[in-house]
């Protein structure tokens, strides 16, 4: 027979589940934008959805080539993170691709693999060498051209590699890709962090405050750019480290270890600010440090707060001025930035790891990553709701958990943890405050829908759905309690609001139930213990997990033992019994023996046989029957004890004999009554006799005592037999009935069955079958009714189990058999042929890990069913593996689950196929009533299956498709609908609360829903993109209206106007200060990275001054002229250059420059300038000096040309915006668009800056080049309306100049429908529908 087996390589993802993590992974952890969650768990990712927190897939790393004979096991993982690159939308030229599902994963063996874990496949391999010896502490996606990004790697303690990864589709291994490397020895480098204004710059921080900023300008070792810091701090407990840590332990010393495998509760993190340009957040084990990297310097440091443990890592909240610090402890502390100042005061402190309902030790927190999806959505959320009619236009008095009170929530983050003990949880962090204290600020936020906070939203709790409306505050057990309460009356709370829960510890035990027919339920009366769909492991750390196979879940959680369960069978399929037992001193040698059954239905655990005083032996296996009834309890040099398992256990008897192994009988399949007599025995217990050493009973019995103990054997069902072995190799059969235990008279084989090389250390039994395996490899099978025997040698080490497969009737006889080897390798045997060697299935490792158990899953019904086999990793993981027996062949693979069980649907739509998410982009962008998403197949007419106030779907299609734009083919949403059915019945496109955010945004202009598509899809830069165009495209106007009304004889009045009158009224003396009114500084978050308006620019530049103001330092004081020379406060900068010591180096040129400037401010300042400098100037300036002179003189337009020339862009956006203004002012923002397309590659960024300076052309064209035609026509779209809305709304004033303006304003430069660009564009959106819809009806569906 020949043998087929698939290769490791083919590993599905459905069937793992995956251990706990630990520090071994360096605490990774990576939150997608598109709430798609990675982390390492031992040598496994796991792929879980952020949202519903269910696992979506697990991806074994595939182990190294083996150097030797023996085979090699995978490495932990170390670092794991998404790519940044969106949804691939250019479908005319290539085919779709999953390249914005590629997963980058490091291991200790400084292996780097690019994964799609879609097609469950590794796309790339990078190494840094071919024997890497030095593992990966970090990693970060670097955009190195306009199309591609780079991957940055922190290799050993201090190497830093870029590697390119084009060409990764069609590549399998690239051992030249790494195109630059820096050493920074003798630094440890510790973490990698990516710029969000500028993807090409990059940071990568030191434990000793060791600071590297990189900007990589193209794939090659000439075009990277470094720049070296130092960041003052105190690392003498790293120094004490260092001297503890041993060269033999991977340490310092010539160590290649990373910095985390070396020193794994010495954490030193970094992240750059989301709100503020060259900000850094720094946290060191006992200092939070926020440092400027334009200023070189330190702008804010604090130490670290009482009563809590040492920093673990720092997060910026992505729309607040916020910052979340973990700590190794456990708790989460809350900085808030202080108005006008880079100082952050903490503000709250909270515990990530709730004392209730956790174990003794407490786990360790990991990880914490914030879920940015959620934060683009509230933008989205925030920017087009309107004041509803009724404040409680959105309580559900239905819901007891909805009701109004005076608190009024300004903000929701959701934050991701994950901790050691396999859990994850999901966080909700709110800021609330007094309603009657910010009427004003939130009129316009009762209507927003906070994203994730609906009370009645599902959530997973221990893989099944649960509800969580009453998000369970924890801390000191008050609901009530507010954290801390600031001067505008915030205060900041947590709530868990999901916790998904993976296996707890190192899996040691693996049972399955195999309750037989006689086996009942555990509630009593005679219904029949089905077999259910549940595997039970023992762990480590002392609990028992149940994993519910057809979800791939763990079902519950039991934490039974103290130490190491050692020990767990079923009893029947609703109980377990498992032990563990601890030494209570070395020199008595005495044992405390614990058993414990555990009900999974009331989650009670009963101990049972407790004894006062410890035990001369520990117990050494437990073994039950089948049905549940009996139990054997196996001791270390002490006989067995067996035991009737009722409600309360009871001892029936012991049996001193020295047993090597004992197992029960496994049901066996139901069979017609048979004619002739049974050839069984049953004796009495006080009848007994041994078993001789040649196997047979000594014993001789009459016929007709023998006739008759047969007829009763057969007529009592209840019975149930187990078979033994001996020290000595003698074999046995018993059997057990209520009390009495009787010897089962077998039919021996002719040829002597004694074992004489090796005792039997396993055995497996099912009527008539017996098989054994011993210490030397060799297998014998039995069968105790006829006597036939065979036996054969697997040439392998001793055999730790043998397992028998499951049979259902019309199997053959014996069937195949699971073996595990002491070697913690298994192979598969059949013993219905004649050379069951010969014809094995021989799997010397699954794939990277060594099997610690294994046993079958007893589900099968149908002989055409595959048999399912469990195992239990040594890497913790719980894997399902189908072995197939087809044409006499055997096949081992993955076992890929149909039908998955899911509590709730996995709303993701990044992972439905290609062109079926485009599809779904494509309808959202262009429109669909929210009632399509209400679903009809379920009977819940709450959520989240309904959106309130909409009607159920009709089934007619085309009443869900709101007023086409004239741009496109009209048939081709209607064909989209009808391709996105399946996943709308199933529910899995949005979940409620997206699609109620959908129902309000659908409403507000095509704008507002192109933004939610790309917040959908996790494309924050899009989605802010889209948010800001309308007020671009107003900026836009109202200059083209000021243009006219310049032109025109009769001056009308505009908002710009006064804008620009107030700008220039303004006197360079005031401008040191930020204007009087109050912001809220929870509101504006990462759309300051798309600013473009003068006012927002001066006054996130005035924002800046107040921090620096305390800096000493020359370059300091440079850098602090040119920021007050850029807004015009040129009193100031004169009063700081003349304060330059004669002594200094820089005296003559900030006189020369003092002189200068104080001539454009008084007569007095510029004579009192004059008595200072001095008569000669020895030494020259920087560049930027030259641009304080051209400002002096009022050449504003040079010298913003000159700082451009210089690479100071903001700079001159800034000093722009305080002294230019029209068509001066819009070359400066055209330069600064170009700048950030070609140089940057950011063309959202860049397409902003475009429309702000009127070239509506250029950003068409940028659009088209980036072949993204479903964009380009949107664009056009948005302009159009935004176009529409401005002229109606000029259209409403009643003097003449409003409808002059009109008039003049019929049309958008260069978006004119007559245009031509504007006509291939539309052209070109139509070929990319109908090559859409052709390849949506080549996809099959599916959900995840």
């Amino acid at each position: 027979m020949s043998l087929s087996r698939s290769q490791p390589s083919t590993t599905t993802t459905d069937t793992i589940l995956p251990g706990p993590p630990s520090r071994n992974n360096f605490s990774s952890l990576d939150l997608s934008s598109s709430n798609l969650l990675a982390f390492p768990s031992g040598s496994s990712i796991s792929i879980v959805d952020a949202l519903s927190l269910q696992l979506i897939s697990t991806f074994p790393l595939p182990p190294p080539p083996p150097s030797t004979s023996s085979p090699s096991l995978s490495p932990f993982i170390t670092s794991v993170r998404f790519t940044p690159s969106p949804l691939n939308r250019n479908l005319l030229s290539t085919e779709p691709s999953s390249s914005h599902l590629l997963l980058a994963a490091a291991d200790r063996h400084g292996r780097i693999a690019l994964l799609d874990f879609r097609l469950k496949s590794i796309v790339l391999w990078l190494e840094p060498d071919p024997n890497p010896k030095s593992g990966i502490q970090d990693l970060c996606w670097i955009l190195s051209r306009s199309d591609s990004y780079a991957l940055a790697a922190i290799s050993g303690p201090s190497s830093l590699y870029l590697y390119t990864t084009t060409g990764a589709a069609s590549t399998a291994t690239a051992s030249n890709c790494c195109f630059f490397k820096y050493d920074a020895s003798p630094e440890f480098l510790s973490c990698i962090r990516r710029d969000p204004f500028d993807s090409r710059h990059f940071c990568v921080i030191g434990l000793k405050g060791f600071l590297l900023s990189v900007k990589v300008l193209a794939e090659s070792e000439n075009d990277v750019i470094l720049k070296e810091f130092k960041i003052p701090t105190d690392y003498s407990d790293l120094l004490r480290l260092e001297k503890d840590v041993t060269p033999s332990s991977g340490g310092v010393g010539g160590s290649l270890a990373p910095a985390s495998a070396v020193f794994p509760l010495y954490s030193v993190k970094m992240a750059f600010s989301p709100q503020w340009r060259n900000i850094l957040f720094v946290t060191f084990p006992r200092e939070l440090v926020v440092f400027d990297l334009k200023y070189e310097t330190v702008l804010f440091s604090a130490a670290l707060p009482r009563g809590c443990g040492k920093f673990l890592d720092v997060l910026p909240d992505p729309n607040n001025e916020l910052l979340y610090c973990a700590h190794l402890d456990g708790k989460l502390s809350i900085w808030r930035r202080k108005e006008g100042e880079q100082v952050h005061v903490m503000c709250a402190m909270e515990e990530l790891m709730p004392s209730i309902g956790t174990s003794v030790p407490s786990p360790s927190v990991l990880a914490v990553a914030i879920c940015q999806s959620e934060s683009t959505l509230q933008h989205v959320a925030k920017i087009c709701s309107d004041a509803p009619d009724s404040p409680s236009a959105e309580v559900d008095f239905d819901n007891p958990f909805d009701f109004c009170d005076d608190t009024v929530v300004h903000s929701t983050t959701h934050m991701i943890s994950i901790s050691d003990d396999g859990k994850v949880w999901n966080w909700l962090l709110t800021a609330e405050g007094t309603g009657d204290n910010h009427k004003d600020t939130v009129a316009d936020s009762h209507e927003i829908p906070l994203i994730g906070d609906n009370a009645n939203a599902v959530v997973v709790t221990d893989g099944l759905g649960k509800e969580a409306g009453k998000q369970h505050e924890l801390g000191n057990g008050n609901k009530n309690r507010l954290s801390s309460t600031l001067s505008q009356d915030l205060s900041f709370k947590i709530s868990l609001v999901g916790q998904l829960q993976l296996l707890s510890s190192t899996v040691t035990m693996l049972a399955v139930p195999s309750p037989s027919l006689i086996a009942t339920l555990a509630r009593g009366g005679n219904y029949p213990a089905v077999a259910v769909p549940l595997v039970a492991l023992g762990t480590q750390s002392g609990t028992i997990d149940v994993v519910d196979v057809s979800a791939n879940a763990v079902a519950a959680s039991f934490s039974v033992h103290n130490s190491t369960v050692r020990g767990l069978r079923w009893l029947g399929n609703s109980r377990l019994v498992s032990f563990s037992y601890n030494q209570v001193n070395e020199k008595n040698g005495g044992y405390n023996n614990r058993l414990v059954v555990t009900c999974l239905r009331s989650g009670l655990n009963r101990p049972f046989r407790v004894l006062q005083k410890p035990e001369r032996a520990p117990i050494r296996a437990l073994r039950t029957s089948s049905s549940g009834r009996y139990l054997l309890i196996l001791f270390r040099d002490a006989p067995v004890e067996v035991w009737a398992m009722t409600k309360t256990p009871i001892m029936l008897r012991s049996l001193a004999l020295p047993f090597t192994v004992l197992e029960w009988t496994l049901p066996t399949v139901p069979r017609p009554v048979q004619n002739g007599p049974s050839k069984q025995v049953l004796w009495s217990s006080k009848d007994q006799t041994p078993v001789a050493q040649d196997g047979a009973s000594t014993a001789k019995e009459p016929a007709s005592e023998s006739t008759a103990g047969s007829s009763d054997a057969s007529q009592d069902d209840t019975a149930e037999s187990f078979a033994f072995a001996l020290v000595n190799g003698a074999l046995g059969v018993f059997e057990v009935h209520g009390r009495r235990i009787r010897d089962f008279r077998p039919k021996w084989p002719s040829s002597s069955f004694v074992s004489s090389d090796g005792l039997i250390t396993a055995m497996a039994y099912r009527l008539p079958h017996v098989v054994m395996g011993d210490r030397s490899g060799n297998i014998r099978w039995w069968d105790v009714t006829t006597g036939h025997s065979s036996s054969f040698n697997t040439h392998r080490e001793g055999i730790r189990r043998i397992k028998f497969s499951p049979v259902v009737p019309g199997d053959r006889s014996r069937g195949l058999i699971a073996v595990l080897f002491y070697d913690n390798t298994f192979s598969i045997f059949d013993l219905d042929l004649p050379d069951p060697l010969a014809n094995s299935l021989l799997q010397p490792l699954f794939p990277g890990t060594l099997v610690l158990e294994l046993d079958w899953l007893p589900l099968r019904t149908n002989r055409n069913d595959p048999l399912v086999l469990c195992i239990a990793g040594a890497d913790s993981s719980f894997r399902l593996v189908e072995v197939n027996i087809n044409d006499k062949k055997l096949g081992l693979q993955p076992r890929a689950i149909k039908e998955k069980f899911q509590p709730m649907p996995i709303c993701s739509p990044i992972l439905l196929p290609t062109p079926h998410a485009l599809a779904l982009r494509m309808i959202l962008q262009l429109g669909v009533k929210p009632s399509w998403f209400n679903t009809c197949s379920t009977t819940i007419d709450k959520r989240p299956h309904l959106i309130p106030g909409t009607a159920s779907f009709k089934g007619d299609l085309r009443n869900y498709i709101i007023d086409l734009p004239p741009v496109g083919d009209s048939v081709v949403p209607e064909m989209l609908l009808k391709v996105l059915d399946p996943y709308r019945r199933e529910g899995c496109i949005l979940d409620d609360e997206t699609a109620r955010l959908y129902a309000i945004v659908v409403k507000k202009g095509c704008a507002a829903r192109f933004a939610f598509a790309a917040a959908i899809f996790g494309e924050t830069s899009e989605a802010l993109f889209w948010l800001q165009l309308p007020r671009a495209l107003k900026h836009l106007m109202d200059k083209l209206v000021t243009k006219s009304t310049q032109k025109a004889p009769v001056s009308a009045s505009t908002p710009e106007l006064d804008d620009v009158t107030m700008l220039n009224r303004i006197s360079s003396k005031g401008r040191s200060v930020i204007g009087t009114e109050k912001k809220d500084p929870l509101s504006e978050g990462q759309l300051r990275s798309m600013a473009f308006q003068k006012e927002e620019l001066w006054e996130s530049a005035c924002e800046r001054i107040p921090w620096h103001e305390k800096l000493e330092g020359e370059e300091a004081i440079q850098n602090r002229v040119h920021e007050l020379v850029s807004i015009g406060n040129l009193e100031a900068a004169v009063s700081l250059l003349l304060s330059t010591s004669p002594e200094s180096s820089y005296f003559y040129v900030n006189a020369l420059r003092a002189v200068a400037l104080s001539s454009a401010v008084s007569r007095s300042l510029h004579e009192l300038a004059v008595k200072v400098v001095a008569a000669n100037m020895v030494q020259t300036d920087r560049s930027l000096s030259g641009t304080h002179l051209l400002c002096a003189v009022g050449r504003y337009q040079e010298a913003c040309s000159q700082l451009q020339d210089a690479g100071c862009w903001t700079d001159a956006a800034t000093l722009a915006a305080t002294h230019l203004s029209g068509s001066d002012y819009a070359r400066v923002l055209l330069r600064w668009a170009n700048h950030v397309l070609h140089a940057e590659h950011n063309i959202w960024r860049a397409l902003i800056l475009y429309v702000a300076a009127g070239a509506l052309q250029d950003a068409l064209a940028a659009l088209r080049e980036a072949q993204q035609p479903d964009t380009a026509a949107m664009f056009i779209l948005a302009c159009h309306e935004g176009h529409a809305q401005f002229i109606s709304n000029l259209g409403n004033s009643d003097d003449e100049s409003g409808s002059s303006i009109k008039d003049t304003l019929v049309g958008l430069p260069g978006l004119n429908p007559e245009n031509e660009d504007v006509i291939a564009v539309g052209e070109y959106y139509g070929q990319y529908q109908r090559k859409l819809v052709h390849l949506c009806m080549d996809s099959q569906p599916f959900s995840d």
